[in-house]
């Protein structure tokens, strides 16, 4: 017991880097979304639990984070959420096939994206509505961003049941290089800090600049969200677009 409780101090002071990433990251210091203000916006389920968000790239197709499915799991697409209390059996829909990127690994984490297609297509209105995706490779380090999710409010707190967000602003790559040493890949990531930002239940979920989502939420830091020396990373969505278009 003793040795046990040692290891556990010397772990907690040891620098972030040396840490396995914690990729099942809802908003800290953020807000409540006006609701349906982000019609992008899905929450994925299993067994009618949020476990994930993910955000409609088209009527039938979700973007989220390959770490969020486990292949024997059947998940379902919640659209039109805000309070995820009220929500309609009609707003759940099935996903028909699960498409995870073919290089996706765990540890280190790469090439966490994934698209779902939906097994129906849904109806799009003020609601429910797909978000852009980019056209550029790179964004520029200082830019505004924002995320939103349904996961925890603090590091050990509760999962949301509101849509929440928050602003963040784009880090430059040698910052995050520095951070997250290995377990980070320029070519394939972006990494923001801001005042608020993203938790447990929040992966998946865009990384949004302007009206453009540009990222796709991956892994924080293991001691405490939205840290400043662990920033949250996420799949850089502009590296994938010519597999994006190989399966749409």
């Amino acid at each position: 017991m003793t040795i046990i409780i040692s290891l556990l101090l010397l772990t907690s002071l040891l620098p972030y880097q040396t840490f396995t990433a914690h990729v099942n990251v809802g908003i800290v210091n953020g807000r409540e979304v006006k609701p349906h203000s982000r019609p992008y916006m899905v929450s994925i389920q299993l067994n009618e639990q949020h476990i994930c968000g993910g955000f409609l790239i088209s009527n039938e197709m979700v973007l989220t984070a390959a770490h969020c499915w486990d292949r024997r799991d059947i998940l379902t697409v919640v659209v039109g959420a805000h309070d995820l209390r009220n929500i309609k059996s009609s707003d759940h829909i099935g996903v028909m096939s699960y498409i995870p990127h073919p290089n996706y690994k765990f540890k280190p984490i790469r090439n966490d994206i994934m698209l779902l297609r939906l097994k129906k297509k849904v109806q799009l209105n003020n609601k429910v509505r797909p978000i852009s995706l980019p056209k550029d490779r790179d964004i520029k380090a200082g830019t505004r961003c924002s995320v939103a999710g349904w996961g925890r409010l603090k590091t050990d707190g509760p999962l949301s049941d509101f849509l929440m967000e928050a602003n963040t602003t784009i880090k430059n790559q040698a910052e995050c290089q520095h951070s997250w040493n290995f377990n980070y890949l320029a070519s394939q990531m972006i990494c923001a800090y801001g005042g608020g930002g993203s938790c447990k239940g929040d992966a998946g979920g865009p990384l949004v600049c302007g009206d453009t989502a540009v990222g796709v939420t991956s892994f924080r830091s293991p001691l405490r969200c939205n840290s400043p020396d662990g920033p949250n990373v996420y799949t850089k969505i502009s590296a994938y677009l010519q597999w994006f278009r190989e399966q749409i």
